[in-house]
């Protein structure tokens, strides 16, 4: 099997991600507190372990989405760490914040307060096939006629990390607003966009 082609990005002053060059933009991320790294819902690539190795200790491997098993645990496993699959309890100074908890579908979203930094795993997306017209941010295709405004409107962040496509820095704000509150009349366009991408991928 062909080695995974990969982009870091995301890069902050509080951790870094890295992506898949693929139609799904599959996304991971590192959060670093007090010199201990927390990694979300990683798929695992050359650099990768080295890199999180070298951004401080490993503290654990956080899945926000059932069925992004991704890598998780294999990862968990090398850097010695547990693996908690949807946790309903964060770590300080991480809240955890229950997106859709059905029986087809457990997701929770990561909150950083203290740096306005919120990690989605499918709930938000930057990929191509999320989003319809200009968007900058878009709610998944399968939440968009009830898209999670209870759960994420009354946020503040200033930066939100996907799950899916690379994260969005300026005006995030404004971008999460957006998204929720204009995904069901732009559903037209954002099956158009899907459709558009996915004949566009690579062969």
């Amino acid at each position: 099997m062909a080695a995974l082609k990969i982009q870091f990005c995301d890069d902050f002053d509080g951790g870094f991600g890295w992506v898949v060059d693929e139609f799904m933009a599959r996304c991971s991320h590192a959060l670093v507190v007090a010199g201990r790294v927390w990694v979300i819902d990683p798929v695992m690539a050359e650099g990768v372990e080295e890199r999180i190795r070298a951004s401080g200790e490993p503290a654990g491997v956080v899945q926000l989405l059932d069925r992004h098993n991704r890598d998780c645990a294999e990862l968990a496993t090398r850097l010695g760490v547990p693996h908690h699959v949807v946790p309903t309890a964060g770590a300080p100074p991480f809240e955890l914040m229950p997106v859709r908890m059905g029986r087809r579908w457990k997701e929770v979203a990561l909150w950083w307060p203290e740096r306005r930094v919120l990690v989605c795993a499918d709930a938000l997306g930057t990929a191509d096939y999320f989003l319809a017209g200009n968007e900058r941010l878009g709610v998944h295709p399968l939440l968009r006629l009830r898209p999670p405004r209870m759960e994420l409107g009354g946020l503040d962040p200033a930066a939100i990390l996907c799950g899916h496509g690379q994260g969005v820095f300026t005006g995030a704000d404004a971008a999460l607003r957006e998204a929720l509150s204009t995904s069901r009349r732009r559903i037209p366009g954002q099956v158009a966009n899907a459709l558009r991408a996915w004949r566009a991928r690579p062969s």
